[in-house]
């Protein structure tokens, strides 16, 4: 009897443990489905959220382009409206033109009658600024000859003196010449000079150097006989 209630209790467990998990699964699972109904409704929002944008930037943009055309088509009737106040004004200029040429045309004819009368003197007076012009013309061809001969001395002296320049600078640019290959050689020789100084310097230095030791070894040895004197004991023992 024991046994019996023993498999029918484990019975019982496993049976109850199906049953949570089948009630876990289908909670999970209306879960899952109720999770996935909101990610596609969250979807379906963003969605038209975004398409929304879209014709919102859609509309914004055709909006800046409605105003860019109006813009644009007022500054052609500014244009337009200028050309034609242009266009008037210079309507204007033309009448104001054309009454004082009528003017003008009107004085001109009496003065053509005044004319008329005088040409006889204008006549006697060009004769006599004819006659007054050919003896200022032999005059200016006299002048214009003196001229010519006085630019061909002024030139004939401008050529000697730009000889007389070139001479001289060219015996400038020698002398230069000569003054740069002197300060060349001085200045080779000055680095020689001191190359030499500077060597001499350094066997004067090794020479006092060289003295300094020695002296510094005659003292050591001086102070110090009986060191050499083992020395040459323990060499000695060596050599035994």
């Amino acid at each position: 009897m024991t046994v019996r209630k023993k498999k029918k209790t484990k019975i019982k467990k496993k049976a109850g443990g199906f049953a949570k998990i089948a009630s876990l699964t289908t909670t999970s699972i209306s879960s899952a489905f109720s999770n996935y109904k909101k990610n596609k409704e969250l979807n379906k929002i963003k969605a038209i959220k975004l398409q929304k944008l879209e014709e919102k930037n859609s509309i914004l943009k055709e909006r800046k382009e409605l105003k860019a055309w109006e813009e644009r088509l007022i500054k052609e009737s500014n244009k337009i409206k200028f050309s034609e106040d242009e266009l008037r004004n210079k309507e204007k200029e033309i009448k104001l033109k054309e009454d004082k040429q009528k003017i003008e045309s009107e004085r001109l004819t009496k003065k053509d009658e005044e004319l008329i009368l005088v040409t006889k003197e204008l006549r006697e007076k060009e004769k006599q600024l004819k006659i007054r012009e050919e003896e200022q013309n032999r005059k200016d061809i006299d002048l214009q000859v003196r001229e010519e001969e006085q630019k061909q001395k002024e030139l004939k002296e401008q050529r000697r003196k730009n000889r007389e320049l070139k001479a001289i600078k060219e015996e400038e640019d020698k002398q230069k010449e000569l003054e740069y290959i002197k300060i060349r050689e001085w200045e080779e020789k000055f680095d020689r000079e001191q190359k030499a100084k500077e060597q001499e310097e350094i066997r004067r230095e090794q020479r006092l150097m060289q003295k300094e030791l020695e002296k510094r070894a005659k003292f050591e040895n001086n102070e110090n006989p009986i060191s050499g004197l083992e020395k040459f004991n323990i060499d000695k023992s060596k050599e035994n």
